[in-house]
């Protein structure tokens, strides 16, 4: 990952320059992949009965 690349995730994350001293670069990757995750449709949802059976 390149400097602008990273510091471009960070700006779509919305974290500070102040935030990165908190933070590791593996932290944001996370954080990044888990917001794109955020607009996927799963197909099936579990249900209290699905995890009862479990």
């Amino acid at each position: 990952m390149t400097t602008p690349l990273f510091m471009l995730r960070c700006v779509q994350l919305g974290i500070s320059i102040r935030d990165l001293d908190l933070l590791t670069i593996g932290l944001i990757n996370d954080m990044y992949i888990e917001n794109s995750n955020d607009e996927y449709k799963y197909p099936d949802v579990a249900g209290q009965e699905d995890f009862d059976r479990f």
